[in-house]
């Protein structure tokens, strides 16, 4: 065993199955300091794993507590863009099914956007329905960012094409037909509110960047619209556009 090379160890590691623990102990052993790395690496890859698996466990909680009362159609709802000086305020429904899994999710803005895009295209291929709400800046001057969130939220739950019985919303409270329950920082607490906070960011991220490319001195494919140093020198020196919120400060001070 100690003669296998390197790249032989690494490739069984990257297979590793649990009865092999022998195999373990003999690499351990093993003095060459590439080995060793190795094992260090594999041992922190391990820990990782477990605490992702620790994690998506105690996320799974609130839809095990409501699967318990009967329900089986949990639909996770969360926002994003409330805070932008620019774009539509963007909202997710999302249904996943029972057996769902997919370690590492959690509240969109704790991940990478390569992570996002990932998690996105998982989520979307696994989910049971899955729904877009979005209120456009014009509304959102109108009626004000609460009442568009509010709108987003409930338009994305009505446009599920499967009906649910539940709802697990990330904070805000609703005028809902289905029973729900509003969790503060629920997309770091909940899979269905994580799912519905990774599909609402990748959706309005991606509608960003294609008003960037019409509109690429304001800097959105980077900003998303938030209020970055960037931007506000871009509406100092050209104004307004048609997709930034004229009730928003400093914006209004250029209507």
């Amino acid at each position: 065993m100690s003669k296998l090379s390197i790249r032989e160890i690494a490739e069984r590691l990257k297979s590793y199955q649990k009865d092999d623990e022998q195999f373990i102990r003999i690499i351990s052993n093993d003095e060459r300091k590439g080995v060793q790395q190795l094992v260090l690496k594999w041992k922190r890859q391990c820990e990782q794993e477990n605490l992702a698996r620790e994690k998506f466990a105690e996320m799974s909680k609130y839809e095990i507590s409501v699967r318990k009362q009967g329900y089986q159609l949990i639909a996770g709802i969360d926002e994003v863009g409330r805070g932008p000086l620019a774009g539509p305020v963007v909202a997710a429904a999302v249904i996943l099914p029972e057996d769902f899994l997919l370690f590492g999710i959690d509240d969109s803005k704790k991940l990478t956007e390569t992570k996002r895009e990932e998690y996105y295209d998982q989520i979307m291929a696994k989910a049971i329905s899955v729904s877009i709400g979005s209120i456009s800046p014009e509304e959102i001057d109108n009626i004000n960012i609460y009442e568009a969130t509010k709108k987003a939220m409930l338009a994305a739950v009505s446009g599920l094409d499967t009906a649910p019985d539940f709802l697990l919303i990330d904070a805000m409270k609703l005028t809902s037909p289905y029973p729900y329950e509003a969790i503060i920082k629920g997309d770091a607490k909940s899979i269905s509110i994580a799912a519905a906070s990774i599909v609402a960011k990748v959706t309005r991220d991606r509608l960003m960047k294609e008003i960037g490319l019409v509109y690429p001195e304001y800097g959105f494919a980077n900003n998303m619209g938030y209020g970055t140093k960037e931007h506000l020198i871009a509406i100092e020196k050209n104004g307004i556009t048609p997709h930034h919120r004229k009730s928003f400060a400093p914006v209004k001070d250029y209507v």
